[in-house]
């Protein structure tokens, strides 16, 4: 009886200890990614502290509000004083004469854009694939046809694919495929984003 009694009030310690530990870990979590990317963040301004005036640096967190009046400033002249024409006036004149800064300055252009863009055709076909072998599955993002002139096959259309990596999706692989070997999923860019990140925890909603 003791025996029992014993068993059973582990059973209900172990139920509680675990239905604590569901509210607790998803909190703890989110905290502890948000603050790492803080951190992240904050080593990248460091250096600004060295420009600010000695009064400003005793603001807390004056790095961040500083580079956000900067981006809030820049916005309001490129919206309001049409400084577009001049931005990519620098931008033929100046960033893409310089070889290597030319290449990795419009391929980080092309994926923002990519990536902000409205347009549905445009990095928002989420698509299933094998990879990376014969039987494993994962989800890509379809960003462009590929010119026939790089083809693997002239006479047949092949796409790129972006596969990101998880849990840190700025990061994957180019795969190059046919039609054939790829098909569309009933999946937003929003809620791939999301299962690839939780590492296929986070499932849409409209599924459940």
């Amino acid at each position: 009886m003791i025996k029992k009694l014993f068993f059973r009030t582990l059973d209900t310690i172990r139920s509680l200890f675990f239905n604590g530990l569901l509210i607790v870990l998803p909190i703890t979590i989110t905290f502890t990614l948000f603050h790492s990317f803080f951190k992240l963040i904050k080593n990248w301004l460091e250096p600004l502290n060295v420009c600010l005036p000695c009064y400003f640096q005793n603001v807390p967190q004056s790095e961040f509000l500083v580079v956000l009046t900067i981006i809030l400033v820049i916005g309001v002249f490129v919206k309001y004083f049409l400084l577009k024409p001049l931005v990519h006036a620098i931008e033929d004149q100046l960033v893409f004469k310089i070889p290597l800064v030319r290449s990795i300055y419009s391929g980080i252009q092309q994926l923002i854009n990519a990536i902000t863009s409205k347009d549905q055709s445009n990095f928002n076909s989420v698509v299933l694939l094998e990879f990376p072998n014969i039987g494993s599955y994962t989800l890509g993002f379809k960003t462009s046809n590929l010119p026939k002139e790089i083809s693997p096959d002239q006479t047949e259309t092949y796409y790129s694919i972006f596969v990101p990596t998880t849990p840190n999706p700025t990061s994957g692989f180019l795969v190059i495929l046919p039609a054939s070997k790829f098909r569309m999923v009933d999946l937003t860019k929003q809620e791939a984003m999301a299962l690839i990140i939780s590492s296929g925890i986070i499932k849409p909603e409209r599924f459940e």
